[in-house]
């Protein structure tokens, strides 16, 4: 192994390593970096023609929307990340066997947690006003409820076929599954470019649009999978056994309250700027979400397929390479977070030029959002090790405090600085990532992690 022979010049090295394990991650970057550079192209210019279709006071209620919608995705129980490490370990083993019963079995599980979805969803569609909720006039009650079913419908369905997604990243395709995202943002593109043409701006026909395509492309490549290259662990009746629910929502339970904590600290500022503010601020913190979520994007194309690989190397007990991967990392991340704050010097000039006059920006509320995306970059360093490791306990309980803290602190910092205080709330309440993981990361590595670190 020529890990311990890399020089001061990590890049060339890195990409040149002919390590096992480091060598399949580099055809995942390589392979992730055109899909998703593809995919930042899409963004770039679904936004302006998103917002020319409607409006940017609709877009920003379609954001707000979506953001609820986007809720239900974690509510898998953790079944996700579940199934990936335990079909990873299956697979590694060569049992297939085991590898067609967590399959069919998450499957399974997937279609009842749907089934109870749609009963609360008809329960609570029923009694709740939409337009009350989010702070909308009562005139567009009808058109709202008529989106929310569509929308909540479809998703149900997405719900239960991206598992494509984590049977392709068990098997280390990172950048497989990544180009479906991609082909899935394609056809919105192409469907909104159709419907400016054709149509004029309308609610129902956008939630479409961005809704039905990722279910074509997780329905069409589940079948072409299980029909080819996976058909010896593609998912059957028989195969279902609902005595391995457990194994695979023991460690998924941790990972799916630190994804609700995620929901809050991401998702509900969407619902904060309308409460407090306007549809229009929540279009501004979009845009400016999207204008630097290229940091965060780029590094995770680097990231992507270093929670398995990590799993593998600690699992091998193989430290020397964890802690030279980790270096890496660290020089990788301070190049990108240096080119954001290229980005954050520009921003201004290039933001208007993207999407016009039409949505507030300010210098302040861009610095806080490349400090969230640099701070957060870092941080995934060391939960990505720390996941595959499966000591997550420590990041289990900062979870439960986390959200505790977010929603009234981002009330009050948002109230005296808007937006950017929102953006500064969520930094805040990242301390695992930034402060405590690295620590873990650290008492892991030399051995020395015990009670709490060490679970």
């Amino acid at each position: 192994m020529r890990a311990r022979n890399l020089s001061s010049k990590f890049l060339p090295a890195f990409l040149k390593s002919d390590n096992a394990r480091t060598s399949l991650a580099i055809k995942n970057i390589v392979g992730s970096l055109f899909v998703k550079g593809g995919s930042v192209l899409i963004s770039l210019v679904i936004v302006p023609l998103t917002i020319s279709y409607v409006n940017a006071t609709q877009y920003g209620i379609w954001l707000a929307l979506s953001s609820i919608i986007a809720w239900f995705s974690f509510f898998d129980v953790g079944l996700g990340n579940g199934l990936k490490n335990k079909l990873a370990e299956a697979l590694a083993k060569e049992d297939r066997e085991l590898a067609r019963t967590l399959i069919s079995t998450t499957y399974a599980l997937l279609v009842l947690l749907v089934l109870a979805f749609v009963l609360i969803f008809l329960v609570v569609h029923h009694f709740v006003s939409w337009s009350a909720i989010l702070s909308l006039p009562a005139s567009m009650e009808a058109e709202l409820r008529s989106l929310i079913s569509l929308v909540f419908i479809l998703f149900c369905l997405q719900f239960i076929l991206q598992t494509i997604v984590v049977i392709l990243t068990a098997h280390q395709q990172v950048s497989t599954a990544s180009f479906l995202s991609f082909l899935g943002n394609l056809l919105s593109l192409v469907f909104i470019f159709i419907l400016t043409k054709t149509t004029e701006g309308n609610l129902l026909y956008l939630g479409l649009a961005f809704s039905a395509t990722p279910l074509v492309v997780y329905f069409f490549s589940s079948l072409f999978y299980f029909k080819t290259k996976y058909q010896l662990i593609a998912p059957s009746f028989g195969s279902i056994n609902f005595s391995y629910s457990r194994i695979l929502m023991g460690l998924g339970v941790k990972f799916f309250v630190i994804q609700i904590a995620a929901i809050i600290l991401y998702q509900t500022t969407n619902i904060l700027l309308l409460k407090l503010y306007d549809a229009d601020e929540v279009t501004s913190y979009n845009i400016n979400y999207k204008y630097f979520g290229v940091i965060t994007m780029v590094f995770s194309i680097v990231m992507s397929p270093f929670w398995v690989a990590f799993s593998d190397a600690y699992h091998k007990n193989d430290k020397v390479w964890i802690k030279q991967t980790v270096n890496k990392l660290l020089k990788i991340w301070a190049l990108i977070a240096t080119g954001g704050l290229v980005m954050l010097l520009v921003s201004v000039p290039l933001i208007k030029l993207w999407v016009g006059d039409t949505v507030r920006y300010s210098l302040h509320s861009g610095f806080a959002m490349w400090l969230y995306f640099v701070t957060s970059s870092f941080g995934s360093i060391f939960v990505f090790f720390i996941n595959g490791t499966g000591k997550v306990f420590l990041q289990f309980l900062t979870s439960i405090i986390a959200p505790i803290l977010f929603i009234p602190l981002a009330i009050l910092l948002g109230r005296y600085l808007g937006q950017a205080g929102l953006i500064y709330s969520s930094i805040i309440c990242n301390v695992y990532g930034i402060f405590i993981a690295p620590l873990q990361y650290r008492k892991i590595i030399q051995q020395t992690a015990t009670g709490i670190w060490n679970k």
